[in-house]
């Protein structure tokens, strides 16, 4: 199946200029949207409870809401999960903090979530807490750091794998356009203010291995026609790399970003932030697969010489230094 014609030859290095100018352009607006506005994090990574609520009926999220007001939660937010009948309930570490300073943590948070449970039981009394979780600042700021730690490992350990898979300058490449498709999904995060949690973080990661792939599949087709031409250009050979891979680039891109749009409008809001940083992924890594990683190569001066094997009946096909 194809969208494009396979042998279709637009010249995509020829917007190398504007494309690769643009996303530089990107990249510093994200690098001073994180440094400036920050994330907003979520309870994952900042501290507070979790309390999930169930109703025997269904029930308004706006009822819930008042329901905490009138019990003196203003800062409470609430989500639906589960249904109609679901809720989840997310409280700040402060107001756990301040729940009863001579107790221990955990029961500073049983007594909130008690506290939680009367307060709408005094508008519905077919409320029922199905489960809490509560995490601790200092264990939120770890798991923000670990998560951050993974994130870099991750880059370095891909820029590793295609240094001895294909050559350095893939490697390279590589490496800049993950930056930048990493850079570019958490600055629209901060741009949003969507709520930053362990899910999102995840996603980011998966985002980091499916733009990859995209641009695995196109080093490869860029190795291939490297070897089997004679006389093409550096540029020729990008060029219809590109084009060649463009519609298989297309169709896996579609069709995973119209899974991750069911798993957002079907899925419930627990997933929410997962699928939409997936969406965000998916979009920049097509973009920077086709229009970011091949001028970089070119700009690197990528060559024939350095993707043939060095051999003693050819020693002058052996690659660079």
């Amino acid at each position: 199946m194809e969208i494009f014609n396979h042998n279709s030859n637009f010249n995509f290095l020829g917007l190398r200029k504007f494309t690769v100018g643009l996303g530089v352009v990107l990249v510093i607006a994200s690098v001073i949207l994180v440094a400036v506005r920050g994330f907003n994090y979520g309870l994952d990574f900042t501290g507070g409870l979790s309390v999930q609520v169930a109703y025997s009926s269904p029930v308004e999220v706006s009822d819930v809401r008042q329901a905490l007001v009138n019990a003196h939660f203003d800062d409470a937010v609430v989500v639906p999960v589960g249904g109609a009948n679901g809720l989840q309930i997310k409280l700040p570490i402060r107001v756990v903090d301040e729940a009863g300073a001579n107790l221990p943590a955990d029961k500073r948070a049983d007594k909130v979530r008690d506290e939680i449970l009367a307060a709408l039981k005094a508008s519905r009394p077919d409320a029922t807490v199905k489960d809490r979780s509560f995490v601790g600042a200092q264990v939120g700021e770890e798991l923000r750091n670990d998560g951050y730690i993974a994130m870099i490992f991750v880059i370095i350990g891909i820029m590793g794998y295609l240094w001895i898979r294909f050559e350095r300058r893939f490697a390279i490449a590589a490496l800049a356009t993950e930056v930048h498709d990493v850079l570019l999904t958490l600055g629209i995060f901060a741009l949003t203010r969507r709520e930053f949690d362990l899910t999102v973080l995840a996603s980011v990661l998966a985002v980091v291995g499916y733009s990859i792939n995209d641009k695995v599949v196109v080093f490869d087709r860029v190795r291939e026609l490297f070897r089997a031409s004679r006389n093409a250009t550096p540029e020729e050979v990008l060029n219809r790399s590109i084009n060649s891979t463009l519609s298989r680039t297309i169709i896996t891109s579609l069709f995973t970003g119209i899974t991750m749009a069911a798993l957002y409008f079907i899925g419930g809001p627990v997933v929410h932030g997962f699928a939409i940083t997936m969406l965000i992924g998916i979009v920049v890594g097509t973009l920077s697969s086709i229009f970011i990683a091949s001028p970089i190569l070119l700009w690197l001066g990528v060559s024939k010489k350095d993707l043939m094997p060095v051999t003693k009946d050819n020693p002058e096909l052996a690659r660079r230094p």
